[in-house]
């Protein structure tokens, strides 16, 4: 007889170890599991960590970090796993539980969607806002375009900027540097 788990964490820990390549988050209270990403999800990840590393963001202050967990207030047992995050230089410092750090430590996070989208536009930006996390930024490939989230207060971001194919964009400075991305590197299809 196989013992059933009694605690969310618990299933999303066996479908860690069992889906090998598959994300599981906990989000609002619910097992979110992400399928592998496809190569083009793969190389506008690299493209992107290319501008914030010449910007130093992997030296001094900050790190910048693919896949890590971050602990969520907003639920018992909620963690996300954004695709890439500027970090603390000390976010080891800040591990919690589950090897997920603190969402202090965190100065973005950047999703790019795939076929679970609709949890990247609408349920993480309310989490992460929560969560007090600077920066939200989202590679929307289903919509061509990208969405920047910053200033969180109260549960929301107060400010929302969008930028479609072709279009360049600056991060907010509070990541640590001053750093210019390109729309198209975050859409590869």
């Amino acid at each position: 007889m196989t013992a059933t788990p009694e605690r969310l964490i618990d299933v999303a820990e066996l479908a860690f170890q069992n889906l090998p390549g598959y994300r599981p988050e906990i989000l609002g209270g619910q097992l979110i599991v992400t399928p592998r990403a496809d190569t083009p999800h793969a190389e506008s990840l690299t493209d992107v960590m290319m501008p914030l590393l010449a910007a130093n963001l992997h030296r001094g202050e900050t790190r910048v970090v693919q896949a890590i967990g971050i602990w969520l207030p907003t639920g018992e047992e909620d963690y996300a796993i954004p695709d890439l995050a500027i970090v603390d230089a000390d976010h080891q410092d800040h591990v919690v539980q589950y090897n997920c750090v603190e969402p202090a430590a965190c100065r973005l996070v950047l999703e790019v969607t795939s076929s679970n989208w609709r949890t990247d536009l609408y349920t993480k930006p309310e989490l992460y806002a929560v969560a007090g996390i600077p920066v939200y930024v989202i590679g929307d490939r289903k919509h061509e375009e990208v969405v920047v989230l910053s200033d969180p207060l109260n549960g929301e971001y107060r400010s929302r900027s969008v930028y479609g194919k072709g279009q360049t964009f600056v991060l907010p400075e509070s990541i640590g540097a001053k750093v210019e991305l390109d729309v198209d590197s975050l859409l590869l299809a």
